[in-house]
């Protein structure tokens, strides 16, 4: 790896632990270029063009590392429980390539640096606008959408979107327990656990009151 793509990486991987663990909004780029091992106070700008290249860079790194398993797994689904898993295993098994990378007794910082990207204002609506680098991951939304077509078309839409709540506050929740070294996150297990609760979720019964739903 060449010095400069060294130098890239590991301002990557200072700006995801910190954001991880302060907030993305608390967090200076100075910060991030000491915590990386950058002299050069500036090297945010340099690299990424500022916060909001270096944001995108993260979130891209991020969606795109999990599209070639999504899209082996969407290939082979044939049930709405096989769609939701070609989301959710392929982010779990990217947390157990982590943990392995970084070693045992190591935390990774990867969910919670996710969770903190949705509670971010800037860090959100990048993510909104990155759309076109997961085409894999749109077309496994799609499919699921259109096997619940027997329910009303709001009820879809918002447990549609609680799919992403649900999938980034566990496995956050879970890494954070892990670092403190309160438990072992089990992601494999956590991938099956959050794949048939999010699958019963959305197709469960609907409420008369909840029909009144936007």
């Amino acid at each position: 790896m060449a010095r400069s793509e060294r130098s890239r990486t590991a301002l990557l991987d200072a700006a995801e632990r910190l954001f991880a663990e302060g907030g993305i909004a608390q967090t200076s780029d100075r910060r991030i270029a000491e915590a990386a091992g950058n002299t050069n106070h500036s090297a945010v700008g340099y690299y990424f063009g500022g916060r909001e290249g270096l944001l995108r860079t993260l979130l891209t790194r991020h969606i795109t590392g999990l599209e070639p398993a999504r899209r082996e797994m969407s290939a082979a689904s044939g049930s709405l429980l096989g769609d939701v898993r070609s989301l959710v295993v392929p982010a779990t098994d990217a947390l157990v390539e982590l943990a392995e990378q970084a070693g045992e007794g190591r935390p990774t910082w990867r969910a919670r640096f996710v969770r903190a990207a949705l509670h971010d204002p800037q860090a959100a609506e990048i993510l909104r606008g990155l759309g076109g680098e997961a085409p894999v991951a749109a077309q496994v939304v799609h499919s699921i959408v259109a096997r619940l077509d027997h329910l009303p078309a709001n009820i879809v839409r918002g447990r549609a979107a609680l799919m992403t709540h649900i999938i980034t506050s566990t496995c956050a929740e879970n890494e954070e327990r892990a670092a403190r070294g309160a438990t072992d996150p089990r992601w494999r297990a956590t991938g099956d656990f959050l794949s048939d609760a999010i699958t019963g979720m959305l197709l469960a019964p609907v409420s008369q009151g909840s029909r009144d739903l936007p």
